[in-house]
């Protein structure tokens, strides 16, 4: 029986691979920096933990034991993120640690555009793993190859699909540049049915392959199709629905202030465009993916997926709100409130002069560390929130009831903070 690691296998391609393989019956073993999550991702499937970024090749030794063939899915983009250190170092360490183990077969997950024509260093740094492999596979080893360099690829839980759902989902449907930018999306079924092909062949392929659907579309097409998956417009009422024209400065401005799930790197390809001819894939695996609407159609939307779609746009928004709500209390507590105003509420717990001047910086700074710790990110910060603002609630209640029943709700208003809180924080762990 293969035995199969797939690195990477938390991420999106990885998760849907590793289910796959495991549902025909193949022994997944699933490698990534964090084995809990991925226990809980992929229950029964055997764990290993890995760090591309730090591993080299001695790293590898006990991990490939015993395996026959090895997926590398992982893949980072976004703002600050080490390509040089996880796409080209650590996959090139794993592929050295491969061949000494004498693994029969490696495939790698690229990118269409790693190529002679890539500029960003995400395409960078794919390539160079990409022509480490082919050069170990051309060595007389005996070890087989393959990179595949998919298009976007579609599914439920893949950032691309999560970003053109939002867009769709909007009230108004946002234009991506010129919205003629050219993509060749290819359902996440296809592309785990050509790993699949490709891990069973009797012969490895020793190629590289652009792996793109049947359709090349534009990005307003795109859209228009995520739309109607969605269920919100058909035939003549998506030509009424209205659209914004974004240019790509003002693109460019939003993804390197990091707002949005789009980066830098991924509006570079967007623009530069992303088809490539689909016959060479064809030929080599005799797999023809399924052109988009197709495939959708299969996976028909729910309400959480049109629920989440919008939700995607907002949750930023969410999160800065929340972050403003306890950096203005804490600042305006410190310095914006007008002189003995908390000196009344402090004195009914006791607290007068240096014990009360103590409490209100307490109280303060805690709230701007919240503030700051939801604006940075943190997991968990909004849950601190909730516990803060129960305190003090709790403590106001006790000897100031009647705030509760004050016109201008310094108290009901905790409630609606406390359902964006929660909103906020479950956004978080969906993240992770």
């Amino acid at each position: 029986m293969m035995r199969v690691l797939i690195v990477g296998a938390g991420g999106f391609i990885g998760r849907h691979l590793a289910a796959r393989l495991a549902g025909e019956g193949l022994q997944v073993v699933a490698a990534g920096r964090d084995p809990k999550a991925l226990s809980r991702l992929l229950p029964g499937v055997e764990i290993v933990s890995c760090d591309l970024a730090r591993d080299g090749a001695g790293d590898w030794a006990e991990r490939l034991r015993g395996i026959d063939a090895v997926v590398n899915c992982a893949g980072i983009i976004g703002a600050g993120a080490d390509y040089a250190g996880v796409h080209q170092r650590g996959a090139i360490a794993l592929f050295d640690g491969a061949r000494a183990a004498g693994v029969g077969r490696v495939i790698q997950i690229s990118a269409l555009g790693a190529d002679e024509t890539g500029t960003t260093p995400y395409h960078r740094s794919k390539r160079a793993a990409d022509d480490h492999l082919a050069r170990l596979g051309a060595d007389g080893t005996g070890m087989g190859w393959a990179v595949l360099r998919p298009s976007l690829v579609l599914g439920r839980g893949g950032a691309s699909a999560a970003l053109f759902a939002a867009l769709a989902a909007l009230p108004v449907t946002p234009r991506l540049g010129s919205g003629h930018w050219q993509v060749q999306p290819i359902h996440v079924d296809d592309l785990v049915a050509i790993l699949v092909h490709l891990l069973r062949a009797p012969k490895a392929l020793c190629a590289r392959l652009d792996v793109v659907g049947p359709q090349a579309m534009s990005t307003d097409e795109l859209t228009a199709e995520m739309r109607r998956w969605l269920g919100l417009g058909l035939g003549p009422e998506m030509e009424r629905a209205p659209v914004l024209p974004i240019p790509r400065w003002l693109l460019a401005l939003v993804t390197r202030a990091g707002i949005g799930p789009a980066s830098p790197e991924s509006l570079t390809m967007l623009a530069a465009g992303n088809t490539a001819p689909l016959a060479p894939l064809v030929e080599a695996t005799g797999i023809t993916p399924r052109p988009v609407g197709q495939i959708l159609a299969l996976h028909p939307s729910t309400e959480a997926d049109l629920a989440m779609s919008q939700l995607t746009p907002i949750a930023p928004v969410m999160r800065w709100l929340l972050a403003l709500v306890w950096l203005a209390g804490g600042l305006v507590s410190l310095g914006l409130a007008p002189a003995g105003s908390t000196d009344a509420i402090l004195a009914r717990l006791g607290l007068e002069g240096a014990a009360a001047v103590g409490a209100l910086w307490a109280g303060s700074l805690a709230d701007i560390a919240v503030g700051l710790a939801i604006l940075a990110k943190r997991r968990g910060a909004s849950l601190a929130g909730v516990v803060l603002m129960g305190g003090y609630t709790a403590i106001l209640s006790a000897i100031a009831p009647e705030l509760w029943t004050d016109p201008f709700g310094p108290l009901v208003k905790n409630l609606a903070v406390l359902g964006l809180s929660l909103a906020v924080h479950a956004l978080e762990m969906r993240r992770g």
